[in-house]
């Protein structure tokens, strides 16, 4: 825990790498002090087609999925961590945003295989 999703413009692609996307939220994850380093998992998707506003503006989305049971404010650090992290990779006209979701722990499972 937790599950660090990144949604993206595919255009981005050509300012960023992933890799580098998938490094800044994964180290905005950690800085934040909530979770061991080996318990972040990061994950990227990119999307060629999509809209923001009435332009087709580049954008950088991620949703932290955590356990239910943090603080408001152990969440809004977490998100500011994050975005701190997406604010030092200096890229410009785009738009930058973090979504701190909860997942009900009676209905989560996990299992190692």
């Amino acid at each position: 825990m937790p599950h660090c999703i990144i949604e993206h413009s595919k255009e981005l692609g050509n300012s960023i790498s992933p890799a580098k996307l998938i490094i800044a939220v994964h180290q905005g994850a950690f800085e934040a002090g909530l979770f061991r380093e080996k318990d972040i998992k990061t994950r990227i998707l990119s999307f060629k087609d999509y809209q923001v506003g009435s332009t087709k503006l580049n954008f950088i989305h991620v949703t932290v999925r955590i356990l239910a049971g943090r603080s408001e404010e152990q969440r809004a650090i977490l998100s500011n961590a994050v975005l701190s992290e997406l604010e030092k990779l200096s890229l410009s006209s785009t738009s930058l945003t973090v979504e701190i979701c909860e997942i009900d722990k009676e209905s989560y499972a996990k299992k190692l295989v």
